[in-house]
């Protein structure tokens, strides 16, 4: 097992760079260090957003769309989902390049009353300025001269959107802190201006996540902070096979997965090493678990979780190690915050990585760029050659004649202790999410592996580092569909639905270009039907 030096907690609150893989990165490290006391710093700047909001209020906007990616979103929806007050303005994130769902946009109510946050720490991610060019678009036809007013700028200082929002004279830029990378923001004005719109109260979200500050802070010996501890065990367990952290949430907290996912897959998943998070799995009996599961129990104490409590007691007693994390109330989620920042930077210390890096993001990033250039300069993409169609199914990187000799001849390399990544370049909905999570529990059952499932381009910009940077264990399957609508991106020559498209192509190469095995479902116009089928046969016998 890895050990820390004895000095840990002071090397890690001095922002030494030392303390990860003795030395190894350094400045790389401390550069990106500036999350560990920004709750401190943001405790100063609640007066600054609060006033900010009550202007926005007698402005007469009537809702928020926060546009970003990644970090720069995915504390913005959980916040959303658990935390948002109904004296708040409703608040819609919008992180896909899917055409219907960018169109959801205007049916939500008139576009010229919504105040739009473009959320974007580089300045220069490609969705996000996107999104700008298509709103900017809509709400000029109804405000004209004036439509820069509806827009709010959150990047860092000297980017190119920093200049950018000035020229359009946006009404307001917040500049955030350059040494705070984007998962480890959501304390940052990342989390805390769209925070405010919606009617949470910061001083009650910060002061858990200052707390957590308090119990870990420096002078203590590692065994003596909760949430060093947490890193340690994290960090042992990966090292000891068990790297599949398995977070179980109930119905009101489950939206806090997605944020969890890509600290912990962005942050430990490289140099072949890493963490893979399971989020959105359906418990099952303990028997359907390897030994390379760890759960995370996360629940508020006074709810009553009968079934959740009686399963997790099951896995206890079969062996399988349970990680209680219990809220006193919603708020606390700040101090989970806080607290699972703080483990996974010191898991990545204890696995021997920077967790504050991304380098494999940018690769699939890169990829992307290229097959969108082709879309500037041709309209289309290169086309592919399908090596089966099933019905309304087609199938690539395949091998079979039908849908389910393609099926079993690649699900037929899953071996203990790998993982199914489903991966939907599709329209998201409530019944949709449903079906796919039926599909993960299947095939989780079928095969007996850990199976994660997350949209696109979202995951992109999440667990899609662990993809291409962790282990070399995971089986991909793309899920791709027609569009009987379609959005063109403003200033291009192409679509969403081509931009999506070039996303999916682009993460494609990027998994070949690391000998990952992939295979792609083009599910056509009907995709719960193609949903559906995979699930037939994921239960079958």
């Amino acid at each position: 097992m890895a050990t820390l030096p004895d000095n840990a907690n002071e090397m890690f609150w001095s922002k030494d760079g030392n303390l990860w893989s003795h030395g190894r990165y350094g400045k790389e490290v401390t550069d990106y260090m500036g999350w560990i006391d920004v709750a401190l710093t943001m405790q100063g700047r609640v007066n600054e957003i609060n006033d900010f909001v009550e202007r926005v209020r007698k402005e007469g906007f009537d809702r928020v769309i926060l546009a970003g990616m990644g970090g720069s979103s995915l504390a913005t929806y959980v916040l959303d989902q658990c935390l948002s007050s109904k004296e708040g303005l409703p608040l819609l994130v919008l992180d896909s390049t899917d055409p219907a769902t960018i169109l959801r946009i205007e049916k939500d109510g008139p576009i010229g009353k919504a105040l739009v946050i473009i959320s974007t720490k580089s300045g220069s991610t490609a969705e996000p300025n996107a999104f700008c060019d298509y709103l900017l678009a809509k709400i000029d036809k109804v405000k004209g001269a004036s439509t820069g007013g509806n827009f709010v700028a959150i990047t860092d200082p000297g980017s190119p959107f920093e200049s950018r929002a000035s020229e359009l004279e946006f009404q307001k830029i917040f500049l955030n802190f350059p040494d705070i990378g984007g998962r480890y923001s959501a304390l940052s004005y990342f989390g805390l201006v769209p925070a405010a719109l919606m009617g949470i109260d910061l001083n009650k979200l910060l002061e858990p996540a200052v707390q957590i500050m308090d119990a870990n802070g420096p002078g203590r010996k590692t065994d003596q902070c909760p949430a060093f501890e947490l890193g340690i065990e994290l960090g042992e367990h990966c090292l000891a096979g068990r790297n599949k952290l398995t977070f179980i949430l109930p119905e009101s907290l489950k939206s806090v997965g997605l944020w969890m996912e890509q600290l912990v897959a962005e942050s430990t998943g490289k140099e072949g090493k890493g963490i893979l998070p399971v989020a959105g799995e359906e418990i099952a009996p303990a028997s359907h678990y390897g030994h390379d599961r760890v759960f995370a129990y996360i629940r508020e104490g006074h709810d009553k979780n009968h079934l959740l409590d009686t399963q997790i007691s099951a896995l206890r007693d079969a062996g399988q190690p349970v990680i209680d994390c219990i809220l006193n109330d919603r708020y606390d989620i700040g101090g989970e915050f806080m607290k699972w920042e703080i483990a996974t930077a010191i898991a990545g210390a204890v696995i021997g990585i920077n967790p504050f890096d991304q380098p494999n993001v940018q690769e699939s990033k890169d990829i992307t760029k290229r097959y969108v250039q082709m879309l500037e300069d041709k309209g289309s993409l290169p086309p592919e050659t399908a090596n089966c169609k099933d019905d309304s199914i087609e199938i690539f990187g395949g091998s079979g004649n039908t849908l389910e000799a393609n099926f079993e001849n690649f699900f037929g390399k899953v071996k203990p202790g790998d993982y199914i990544c489903l991966q939907a370049y599709l329209t998201e909905s409530p019944k949709l999410d449903g079906a796919l999570s039926k599909l993960q529990a299947h095939l989780r059952d079928k095969f007996k592996v850990a199976c994660t499932c997350g949209f696109g381009p979202r995951f992109l910009h999440s667990t899609g580092q662990f993809h291409k940077g962790g282990p070399n264990t995971g089986h991909f399957v793309q899920l791709t569909q027609s569009d009987e609508v379609d959005v063109k991106v403003p200033k291009t020559k192409y679509t969403f639905g081509a931009f999506r498209n070039a996303q999916a192509r682009g993460d494609k190469d990027a998994l070949l270009t690391h000998n990952r095995r992939v295979i792609r479902f083009e599910l056509g116009s009907d995709v719960m039907g193609g949903v559906d089928k995979l699930d037939h046969l994921a239960k079958s016998k």
